[in-house]
């Protein structure tokens, strides 16, 4: 027979959906909270709150995503996606069927339960940070969240084990656009333009030998996965764009990075003549896991306490918005030697996992 989060699983990944435009995924949330004794709301598009009141002063929130991806499945499931183009690759029906499943089990026992409980079923964790937008409405400090829990299934980890690590668990991440402007001319006339290939083939060179310098300790990472640049062959380019992508933790270390890279354009375009813009956006804080939540969670759990997570992770999430308000934790799930996540065929044995980790989300419910 199979578990709750299973069947809440396989019926979320036939309707995936994109961004904050979730109509099917929202219904689905709601007609399976609409039994149990709570208070369902929905502050932002695209999101499902519901509220256990169990007379307590304070709450604890878990956060589940909603949103799926624009990438064609290849599992071959009996379940797959029935929505050409879009998948669950990324496990968020994972994350949202194993939270139903703890309301489900949460609802008898209200009484028992040393704080309120608060579900934060949120949009656009891939695109434009619905955990910010949420937050944004004041419903963490309208509920008084005191801890707030999110659990991301993660490949290469065993199989239903619970990671975690106090600190620095997920990257800060930050598109890095830089534009370099210069003159097109005939080749032939070379000595007459300015050469914006050249320029942002020498910004690139510097960008990663400067993100290079930093200690080895200090984990890091500047990749530019794009640029394009000029029109034909035999004309000197006169614009380049670079699009890539900086991954830090912390915030000295963004800064070191962001005023290099923004110095670096200064310096491209006094050397070569050519125009030099360099834009980062405000991206997705780190996931800072609340070292002394962390120690709180892990003694008071015993032999159910996550295992160390060596390193953090260069991967980023927007679950680092709700940690900026109240102390939170994120933790990975296992899902052993699978496809890696964003993978057309990304797929895990929901079976051996899923129950696993809605027992593990109970435990931190109940905890004092």
């Amino acid at each position: 027979m199979l578990s709750s989060a299973v069947i809440h699983r396989r019926a979320l990944h036939r309707i995936p959906e994109l961004d904050n435009c979730l109509p099917e995924t929202t219904a689905y949330v709601r007609s399976a909270l609409e039994a149990l004794p709570c208070t369902v709301s929905s502050p932002i598009p695209g999101s499902v709150c519901a509220f256990f009141d169990a007379g307590r002063a304070e709450t604890a929130a878990f956060r589940a995503d909603l949103d799926a991806l624009p990438v064609t499945e290849a599992t071959g499931l009996p379940y797959a996606s029935s929505h050409p183009g879009i998948m669950h690759a990324c496990g968020h029906d994972g994350h949202t069927a194993m939270a139903l499943a703890l309301a489900e089990s949460l609802a008898p026992r209200l009484s028992e339960l040393p704080r309120n409980v608060l579900f934060l079923f949120q949009p656009a964790e891939e695109t434009t940070g619905g955990a910010d937008l949420l937050c944004r409405t004041g419903i963490l400090e309208q509920h008084a969240v005191t801890r707030v829990f999110g659990l991301h299934l993660w490949p290469g980890l065993p199989a239903g084990a619970v990671y975690a690590r106090p600190g620095a668990m997920m990257a800060r991440s930050n598109e890095v656009t830089v534009t370099i402007t210069g003159k097109s001319v005939h080749l032939s006339r070379a000595a007459e333009g300015l050469d914006a290939l050249t320029a942002g083939a020498e910004y690139l060179r510097r960008a990663y030998a400067l993100v290079d310098s930093l200690p080895p300790e200090e984990p890091r990472v500047l990749r530019f996965g794009k640029m394009v640049s000029g029109t034909v062959r035999n004309a000197v380019s006169g614009r380049t764009v670079l699009e890539g992508s900086l991954r830090t933790y912390r915030e000295e270390t963004y800064r070191f990075c962001r005023e290099g890279l923004e110095a670096l354009g200064e310096a491209i375009a006094s050397e070569t003549g050519c125009g030099a813009e360099v834009y980062l956006n405000a991206g997705y804080p780190a996931v800072w896991n609340h070292e002394a939540l962390y120690e709180t969670v892990c003694r008071a759990l015993g032999p159910d306490a996550p295992a160390l997570l060596d390193a953090p992770a260069l991967a980023a999430e927007d679950f680092s918005f709700y940690q900026r308000r109240v102390p939170g934790l994120f933790f990975f799930l296992g899902v052993g030697d699978t496809p890696e996540l964003h993978a057309p065929n990304f797929c895990f044995d929901d079976e051996a996992v899923l129950p696993k980790g809605a027992s593990f989300l109970e435990k931190l419910a109940f905890l004092p």
